[in-house]
């Protein structure tokens, strides 16, 4: 195992990690609604990229708040986690996880940077669906666009361990399977979890139809236990909806790893 290796990917993970909470935040609406432009609290959210980068710890409250009379200041006063609005410890954690995972199984081949740049948006889309069961078109899309196109690239450099052709194919094939369980049954699969299998398909067939399967079925396997957990809990009835979108990133992930180290 390459340790310099490992170490690059832990830090790509750690700063792109740290970039995704406020865009979760942000993207974390319901499909009627805007992106949200402002804190729970009603202040704008400035900084690079039009807002979109940034921390979680809203700087107008922090300074605001103190301000105010102390009755009023305990009313105005987030409810927690000083003046931060969203969660901003697990996004990063799964990131860098993910990221170094990843470099362990692939190793110096030069489909590992394809790899690590996808990784946080697939966290970043995780995130979103667990909150709101939504995957934006704004992200899906460009994915499954930047996968094919990246590992077309990777085909024409040497030591690589997979084919593009059959990275195109495992996108269509994956993605078709999800349009005709979305056609036959689309209150229980959304589209957006269509388009996220485009994405996945193409990474997945990168390394052949055996990881194709293997991914696509753990993304499935995890799902169901998940849901039958919830039931067994009583949390959830057989038409409760569950956001599939994690289970199929991980399922995804599971199976890169095993190609990885397969090849």
């Amino acid at each position: 195992m390459d340790a310099t290796l490992i170490a690059v990917a832990a830090l790509w993970g750690a700063t792109t990690g740290l970039l995704l909470p406020r865009a979760a935040y942000r993207f974390s609406v319901e499909p009627e609604e805007p992106w949200r432009v402002e804190c729970p609290a009603g202040h704008a959210l400035t900084g690079p990229g039009r807002g979109w980068l940034g921390s979680t710890r809203c700087a107008t409250c922090a300074v605001a708040v103190p301000s105010l009379p102390a009755g009023a200041a305990a009313q105005a006063a987030p409810p927690a986690g000083r003046h931060r609005y969203a969660p901003a410890v697990l996004a990063p954690l799964v990131t860098v996880l993910a990221c170094v995972a990843l470099a362990a199984a692939t190793g110096p081949r030069p489909e590992l940077a394809v790899w690590l740049l996808l990784a946080p948006v697939t966290v970043l889309l995780a995130v979103i669906d667990r909150r709101v069961h939504r995957l934006p078109d704004r992200l899906t899309l460009p994915l499954a666009g930047a996968a094919a196109l990246l590992l077309g690239a990777v085909s024409l450099l040497p030591e690589h361990a997979g084919s593009w052709t059959s990275a195109l194919l495992g996108g269509a094939a994956l993605g078709g399977f999800y349009f005709l369980l979305f056609l036959i049954n689309p209150n229980g699969m959304g589209f957006g979890d269509v388009k996220l299998a485009l994405a996945l398909g193409v990474a997945l067939g990168w390394y052949g139809w055996a990881v194709l399967f293997a991914g696509g079925f753990a993304g499935f396997l995890l799902g169901a236990l998940y849901g039958l957990g919830l039931m067994l809990l009583r949390r959830a009835g057989r038409k409760t909806g569950i956001p599939f979108g994690p289970f199929m990133i991980a399922g995804a992930l599971l199976g890169l790893l095993f190609g990885g180290l397969a090849a």
